[in-house]
Formats: structure tokens, C-alpha cells, sequence
């Protein structure tokens, strides 16, 4: 029941809502699919890959018009993050990926904890 089209697309439109947001659908994505679909690891994260481009490019779009995006101060993060990622995916080529399993799984675990029990500092 859980694998069928149907909840599928119910889930996807959650996760894409959720990455709309900025709660990062994404990690959510993950973990469905290998926990509640059996898919590998490596399948999971090409297919987490393809749900964010457009997922992200949508979001951008509307906060560039909502003006609450500016391009000149994240073109850094923009330019190393693309930089990172070329050499993360050449360095996941090359090494056993399930060494990254448990730390991710703390990552993930250490960043809902601190998106649970955080609260912004007020402003004096």
C-alpha cells in the first residue's frame, strides 16, 4: 500500500511542499525511499538529485520576486557549493559510501533535534 502510485504522489507533493518551505524535503526524500521503498542508497541520492533542481529552481524564482533572495550575496555560496559538489561526487565514486551512513544519519538525527528545541535569539 505504502509503494503505491497514489501515496507516492502524496508524499512527493508533501516533500516539494515542505522544500518550498526551506525545511529541506529533500533528507525526508531519502529516508522514504530506502526506509518505506527498498531503494539503494545510490539510486536514492540520484533520485533526491533530480526532485531538488526543479524543486530548488521554483523556490529561487519566488524568492527573487519576493525580494527576499539576492543573487549578489549568494553567488559565493553558489559558486563553492557547485565547486563542492563536483568534488563530492568524484570522491563518492571512489570510496565505499556505507562509511557515510551512520554519520549522516547522526547529521540528520543532530538537525531535527536542533530545529525542535531551537529558539531565535531576541533582539535588545
Amino acid at each position: 500500500m505504502l509503494t503505491s502510485f497514489p501515496v507516492c504522489v502524496i508524499v512527493g507533493s508533501l516533500l516539494g511542499f515542505l522544500t518550498g518551505m526551506g525545511v529541506g524535503g529533500g533528507s525526508l526524500l531519502i529516508l522514504w525511499l530506502t526506509l518505506v521503498l527498498g531503494i539503494d542508497q545510490s539510486t536514492a541520492r540520484g533520485i533526491n538529485l533530480l526532485f531538488f533542481l526543479p524543486a530548488s529552481a521554483i523556490c529561487c524564482g519566488f524568492r527573487l520576486r519576493q525580494g527576499k533572495l539576492s543573487l549578489r550575496t549568494c553567488f559565493p555560496a553558489i559558486i563553492s557549493g557547485c565547486i563542492a559538489a563536483v568534488l563530492g561526487s568524484l570522491a563518492a565514486a571512489s570510496i565505499d559510501t556505507s562509511l557515510l551512513r551512520k554519520p549522516f544519519g547522526i547529521l540528520l538525527l543532530i538537525t531535527g533535534l536542533r530545529e525542535l528545541f531551537y529558539r531565535p535569539q531576541r533582539r535588545r
